[in-house]
């Protein structure tokens, strides 16, 4: 199989690179490429060495699949092109994933949207992914009726750019700002552009991802997002009302039965999630007979870049 990396270079690139090589993805040949300031860079993969290319070269040399993690207005130019070429293109940014005909793809959950005729899969925004994941079985058994969501997110969903924000303000230099405000010993609640209703375009995603890949149009979401001076893995608090009633005990299991997800719910043990995977920790709530609240944790880049490479396997290739 002839795979392309479309922002190879990036952070959520590398991230990719790693993970399709920890999924021991099958690649016959693997072209990287990224934007014209880094052709001719030099990325190892596999104890190989490749030459970054254009993307014009990577379409030309038309690949099996592309995985992009080079941003929404990228996407958006080239994708098209590696479609037209018969190309199946993976996509990492929010270019595509509310368009009606573009499958938005946790493969674990929807995996069976994708068909021979999808030539553009959208990957969902990373705090979406993991909260789906440890969902999706309850949504399933009980029915969802309304999340309320917080999140705790890293530097480094914003890529390279809040980490070295980070990094240079904890060593006291300066340099290029990603946030408008110091992160370092802060909090902000502003993750993307604000909208007119008052929430972030992040808050936003969260609501209408949810939506489209559980498949329910109905489900209330409220989200909170703010970012927080952390290297990696992103952190949720959850709060989930049911349409019918559950059992805690249950729940625990159907959680953990989900590939992927791993249930931490030991406190008087200090067991709880903590970033790598995946995990939760669960309670009732005493506000609500049929809600539950949870902690969920992720790894930042990890979430998305191995949902891109899960995506791979069901794919029907040329």
């Amino acid at each position: 199989m002839k795979i392309a990396v479309v922002g190879a270079t990036g952070l959520v690139g590398s991230k990719m690179l790693q993970v399709l090589d920890e999924q021991k993805v099958q690649i016959d040949e693997l072209i990287v490429a990224a934007s014209e300031r880094s052709v001719g860079k030099e990325i190892v993969f596999q104890g190989k060495t490749y030459k970054v290319v254009s993307v014009d070269d990577a379409i030309a040399a038309r690949p099996d699949i592309a995985i992009f993690s080079a941003g929404a207005s990228a996407s958006k130019q080239y994708a098209p092109r590696f479609a037209e070429k018969g190309t199946f293109v993976v996509d990492n940014s929010s270019a595509w994933r509310m368009e009606k005909d573009v499958p938005l793809v946790v493969p674990e959950i929807n995996a069976d949207t994708i068909t021979k005729d999808t030539h553009i899969i959208a990957n969902p925004n990373c705090s979406t992914i993991q909260m789906v994941m440890a969902l999706a079985p309850l949504h399933k058994a009980y029915g969802i009726k309304r999340i309320v969501v917080s999140t705790y997110q890293s530097v480094s969903g914003s890529g390279q750019k809040g980490v070295n924000q980070l990094k240079a303000e904890r060593a006291g230099a300066s340099g290029t700002t990603c946030y408008p405000h110091p992160i370092d010993l802060n909090i902000l609640p502003h993750i993307d552009s604000f909208l007119d209703n008052g929430y972030t375009k992040e808050e936003m995603k969260m609501v209408n991802e949810t939506r489209k890949i559980l498949r329910d149009e109905h489900i209330a979401v409220s989200s909170t997002t703010v970012r927080v001076p952390v290297w990696g893995g992103h952190s949720e608090s959850v709060n989930v009302e049911f349409e019918r009633p559950y059992d805690l005990d249950e729940a625990r299991k159907l959680m953990a039965s989900m590939p992927g997800v791993v249930v931490q719910d030991d406190p008087a043990n200090n067991v709880y999630p903590m970033p790598s995977m995946p995990k939760a920790r669960m309670r009732s709530s005493w506000v609500a007979s049929a809600a539950t609240s949870r902690w969920i944790m992720a790894s930042t880049s990890g979430a998305s870049a191995t949902t891109c490479a899960k995506a791979l396997p069901p794919m029907p290739c040329r």
